[in-house]
């Protein structure tokens, strides 16, 4: 398809926004295809709902199946990958004594969800501090290896990390892990559409990510991949009809987690269109995609490393379509829905949408930008103009 690709997207014009890490960006096309199917429940809702839902799930479960190698029975759609982590966490029974491994570049969202189960339980959060700045892969399998106890029950662990952008190595992990009798939950919240994924063969316990960011279809999309051994006790966190209903065929976790009660299901019915769609938007389909992104990525952090003057924060390979850059310390702590002063100059004065944040913790910081179809090289180099204006005021 040819012409400027940010055409496809509704993105206010002007603004320079490189933030698509955050909550995704749909593209207009895929927005008309939910529309259709809205009009469509609304004009007979009880035939859309009743009669023909369970019927489009699994057309758009076997849809999504194929993209991220699973067997479509393992899949079962949620609004969002936080929470598939916590039907997972909130389904499973600790007792007092066990400990639940995390890395302290979890999403703070999932973190929060393991602290909580952990203290109903009894149980302990052992926080697995990961290098950062990080030479090599064999870094954070070290790391987290070196925390697991016999009292480790299960690891919950980022595929891509929010915060600091890294791809952990987390096939090599599952396999190390599981070596030693420990379950893994991945929080794969950015890497579908970011990097290949084949579920059935990466060996972990449950996978839940999120199709609203890199597959760019609407708000509400995601999905929890769950072993077939662990599905009779993974429960969503609606308990509704689907607790009680027979259908021939069809698992438990299948009727629990397709209905949960009334809600809008045309995210979830739309992803098949917006794989197919994104898949048109460049020759070589979605390989090509994603290695486009990712070298735009890589190209953007040399960017913005020279103007903050400040070295990469991880080799290359292990870089997907977002990158962090570590800036000059700040002053101010800040955190969720409080970000670092520089993000709304950046915003305000520059017309730029980019995220900086205190990362460990305050004083030093860190901006992350993502690159999607509709980023441009000039776009970077804006934001490198501005870093390197507004960083030294």
């Amino acid at each position: 398809m040819s012409g400027d690709l940010a055409e496809h997207w509704p993105l206010e014009p002007g603004l320079i926004f490189l933030n698509h890490g955050s909550f995704g960006a749909c593209p207009t096309e895929v927005l008309r295809h939910q529309a259709a199917l809205r009009a469509e429940m609304e004009a007979e809702p009880v035939r859309f709902l009743s009669r023909e839902l369970d019927d489009r799930l699994d057309v758009a479960r076997a849809a999504l199946a194929v993209f991220v190698g699973a067997d479509p029975d393992d899949l079962a759609f949620v609004t969002n990958a936080t929470s598939g982590v916590n039907a997972v966490l909130r389904s499973r029974l600790f007792a007092a004594g066990d400990e639940l491994l995390t890395t302290d570049h979890a999403y703070g969202a999932c973190r929060n969800t393991l602290e909580f189960v952990a203290e109903r339980a009894g149980a302990r959060v052992v926080i697995v501090p990961v290098p950062f700045p990080v030479t090599s892969p064999d870094e954070v399998v070290a790391a987290v290896l070196a925390k697991v106890t016999p009292r480790t029950r299960l690891a919950l662990l980022d595929h891509i990390t929010s915060p600091t952008a890294l791809i952990l190595p987390i096939e090599r992990l599952i396999a190390e892990l599981g070596a030693r009798g420990v379950e893994v939950l991945v929080d794969g919240a950015h890497a579908p559409g970011m990097v290949p994924l084949n579920l059935a063969a990466l060996g972990a316990t449950y996978y839940s990510g999120n199709c609203h960011k890199w597959l760019c279809a609407p708000k509400g999309s995601a999905f929890l991949w769950t072993r077939r051994d662990q599905q009779p006790d993974v429960r969503p966190l609606t308990i509704s009809h689907g607790a009680s209903a027979v259908r021939p065929g069809y698992s438990r976790f299948r009727l629990e987690f397709d209905w949960t009660g009334t809600s809008d299901p045309t995210a979830w019915l739309t992803v098949p269109k917006a794989i197919e769609y994104l898949g048109t938007l460049v020759e070589g389909g979605w390989p090509a995609l994603m290695a486009r992104n990712h070298a735009l990525a890589l190209e953007a952090r040399t960017l913005l490393c020279a103007a903050a003057g400040t070295p990469p924060v991880c080799p290359d390979a292990m870089v997907g379509s977002l990158a962090a850059v570590r800036l000059p310390d700040g002053t101010t702590d800040v955190g969720w829905r409080r970000p670092d002063p520089l993000q709304p100059q950046l915003f305000d004065d520059w017309r730029i949408e980019v995220p900086v944040m205190s990362w460990p913790a305050a004083p030093r910081r860190l901006v992350r930008i993502s690159a999607q179809l509709y980023n441009r090289r000039e776009q970077y180099e804006r934001l490198a103009e501005a870093l390197r204006k507004e960083l030294v005021r």
